[in-house]
């Protein structure tokens, strides 16, 4: 045989890690690498937490799995936080950020149909990542992740992001609503503007329709705010929430109005590991931590120094970078050329874990607990990096 026993669908580097603490991974040969690619922002809290850490093994000694035909005492108790600290006023439980798109897409036609409504079209934004399932890659316009899975599945309109024109132009009466993510992560770290969000809300209730966030990547205290929809000063429909809401531990999740989800009924979706009590107990001692004014506010503090000392750097290195955009612990930096042989650089050579996005963006999200230490030692790695890069010929 000469396929890998695990399937060959990742590029996987030459680091391993088996070990984190805090901020940083230990791989199985001792090296040590600072991580401000949490996991692709899912290790909100670092490695190895200790709240969220006790809260895992006490529930795994307790009860991990029931079916979802029983109450759920622990379900109950985490989707009455969320309610209480959101928009929603309900939540289905998933255990990825794709189930909780796909979950937000179901809604989004339930809530049409259920009425005798034909609509059934979503209209989403290109560059947009809204996850791997046939569905998701099909409300995706990036031609990298169709190549292979022909044909794609009916009923997405793409258009650009944060152009209100093009979205208003793109409603018809077959439209169910529109799907964004407020700051594009895979895309570049691309925030929308105050204008395009808001429009679009205008729009969606202009039109009947509903808006669907999908905030796998941006939401849970990621930008400073409990969800990014609340730095727009707008009210979603339905939010698509997943990565960091369980630390680490697979947990995602759909919220909805009570509305919007008129047409999700028993028997129209389901989940069997979704909400089970470990990732409740994970939930649980997440939100525990981050959804306060104090945490958050530190996330704003630390977000505008991290940001303020790249910004500083990069004016050493204008042949390297461009700029810094994003929100909070969710940045990007703007590079003059592609940035995975950056980020290469950066893990083999130095340390640091960073991730690749579109637009030539080097993303930056670091735990949301780091402090001043940690942003002194990015810098000086990152500077070390930057200085004896060189670049591979194009």
């Amino acid at each position: 045989m000469t396929i890998t026993p695990l399937m060959p669908v990742y590029p996987r580097c030459g680091f391993r890690p088996v070990r984190g603490e805090g901020a940083w991974l230990i791989s199985e040969d001792g090296s040590r690498a600072l991580d401000f690619a949490s996991g692709i922002a899912v290790n909100l809290l670092g490695h190895g937490h200790p709240h969220l850490t006790k809260a895992i093994q006490d529930q795994a000694a307790t009860l991990m799995h029931v079916s979802n035909l029983y109450g759920s005492p622990q379900g109950e108790k985490f989707a009455q936080r969320i309610v209480d600290t959101t928009f929603a006023d309900t939540v289905f439980f998933t255990n990825s950020g794709a189930e909780a798109v796909e979950c937000a897409i179901k809604t989004a036609r339930a809530y049409h149909q259920s009425a005798g409504s034909d609509r059934f079209e979503i209209i989403t934004f290109k560059n947009a990542f809204h996850g791997r399932t046939m569905a998701t890659i099909s409300a995706s316009n990036q031609e990298k992740m169709h190549h292979g899975f022909s044909p794609l599945l009916a009923g997405f309109k793409y258009v650009d992001f944060d152009d209100l024109a093009a979205a208003e132009a793109a409603i018809t009466d077959k439209t169910a609503a529109f799907l964004v993510e407020p700051i594009q992560g895979e895309g570049g770290v691309r925030p929308a503007s105050d204008e395009f969000m808001k429009g679009l809300r205008d729009l969606a209730d202009k039109h009947g329709i509903l808006l669907a966030l999908d905030e796998v990547q941006c939401g849970v205290a990621r930008t400073g705010a409990l969800y990014a929809y609340e730095l727009y000063g707008i009210k979603p429909d339905i939010v698509a929430s997943a990565k960091g809401i369980g630390g680490g531990f697979p947990l995602g999740a759909c919220l909805a109005t009570e509305d919007a989800a008129r047409g999700m009924v028993p028997g129209t979706h389901g989940s069997t590991y979704g909400g089970n009590p470990l990732a409740m107990a994970a939930g649980n001692a997440v939100w525990d931590v981050v959804a306060n004014d104090e945490f958050l506010e530190n996330v704003r503090t630390t977000g505008e120094k991290l940001r303020a000392a790249i910004e500083q750097f990069i004016g050493n290195y204008p042949d390297l970078f461009i700029g810094v955009r994003g929100k909070g612990l969710m940045l990007g930096m703007m590079m003059k050329q592609e940035a995975r042989s950056f980020v290469a650089h950066l893990r083999d050579n130095h340390g640091l874990l960073t991730v690749a996005a579109g637009d030539n963006t080097l993303r930056i999200l670091p735990p949301l607990n780091i402090d001043d230490n940690h942003i002194a030692t990015f810098i000086e790695k990152l500077s070390a990096g930057a200085a004896d890069y060189q670049a591979p010929e194009s």
